[in-house]
């Protein structure tokens, strides 16, 4: 499953916005020293999905769904936070940053400052990661005076790139590495190798001007490094929305003029950061969105649904989701020559309605 993993300085709203994203809308508590992680599953929103359960009306619908973790580390102990586990086998990161005014909320000294507090943490962990770069290059090099290794050099090229890079400040997520060398580098789980989405915390107030946050917060700069994007949202007006049964909900955005929720765009753009898509199966008993990245041919795809599939795997039935919606049946898009048959090498595509046919 996807992994996001939450973080910030203190008193930006960070356990807020976790809580209403997993639905856990008790009011969040301070968390102890040692405290666990909190974990907690979000569905992906997905109009088409919507749509197909309307076309089919099965007996089960199961959405894609993003897994967030808020590492519950107190106060800016960003050791501490390198630290955890949770955080460190995350696939993304999602810094939240204030932006609100509230003078009862205590903040860093002086004015808050969003730019500041993200090249704050990106230095962090670029620190953080050079040390673990570091340690890694002394040990190959221990051991290549043993013997050198085709492979231990290759490790230790990549990493030396690796190097340069963090000692100038940039992050590894904005290096163009080949395939093999993004393979060697996997198991360090490097920080800031991992995929950014800046939540920018807005208050009340800025709601109308939400489209143009970045660059009322100075970040346009920031946001042009690879692999990182920005998603305004109010954290307290999204918990109050998430206390509100669906059509009060809904009435509530109306009077605040707000099409869709923040979270849904929150939950959205981690999962398109990370580079996923989703394909669909439908049916009288199940319609079902599965996560896959972009690029995965359709044997690898089936394996998702179940490994004897794939193993079975003999060819996919395929028809795109707005040919599908557009005629109203799968019979419809037979009938019409909309249903491909597609072998092991087809590369799926976002929204493609797949049926695999499998011997067993």
């Amino acid at each position: 499953m996807l992994r996001a993993a939450l973080i910030g300085f203190p008193s930006v709203g960070k356990t807020t916005l976790f809580h209403v994203m997993t639905s856990a809308h008790d009011l969040p508590r301070a968390a102890p020293r040692k405290a666990e992680p909190n974990v907690g599953i979000a569905r992906v929103p997905d109009e088409r999905l919507e749509r197909l359960t309307a076309m089919y009306n099965p007996r089960k619908k199961v959405p894609a769904t993003v897994e967030f973790v808020d590492p519950a580390i107190p106060g800016r102990d960003v050791q501490a936070l390198v630290d955890a586990p949770a955080f460190r086998s995350a696939d993304a990161l999602l810094h939240v940053i204030r932006m609100f005014r509230n003078a009862s909320i205590p903040h860093e000294p002086g004015p808050i400052s969003p730019v500041r507090d993200a090249q704050a943490m990106e230095s962090e962990l670029i620190l953080a990661d050079l040390v673990v770069a570091e340690r890694r290059i002394e040990r190959i090099d221990r051991d290549m005076k043993k013997g050198a290794g085709r492979e231990l050099q290759a490790e230790r090229d990549v990493l030396m790139r690796c190097r340069e890079a963090l000692e100038n400040g940039r992050p590894l997520r904005a290096l163009d590495l080949a395939p093999d060398e993004m393979k060697r580098l996997r198991g360090f789980q490097f920080f800031s190798a991992k995929p950014l989405l800046l939540v920018l915390n807005l208050d009340e107030a800025d709601l109308p001007n939400a489209a143009r946050a970045p660059e009322l917060a100075g970040l346009v700069e920031f946001l042009t490094g690879a692999a990182t994007r920005a998603v305004p949202v109010c954290a307290k007006i999204e918990w109050e929305i998430g206390q509100l049964d669906k059509m009060d909900a809904a009435a509530f955005m109306a009077d605040l003029g707000l099409a869709e929720s923040g979270l849904d765009r929150v939950i959205r753009a981690t999962y398109e950061l990370l580079g996923y898509i989703s394909f669909f199966t439908v049916g009288e008993d199940e319609c079902r969105a599965w996560s896959i990245p972009r690029g995965l041919p359709a044997q690898v795809a089936a394996g998702e649904i179940h490994s004897d599939i794939a193993r079975g795997f003999i060819r996919a039935e395929v028809v795109a989701y707005e040919r599908l919606i557009g005629r109203g049946s799968y019979a419809a898009c037979r009938d019409h020559g909309e249903v491909r048959l597609e072998g092991k090498e087809y590369v799926v595509a976002d929204g493609d309605v797949i049926n695999i046919r499998f011997a067993t």
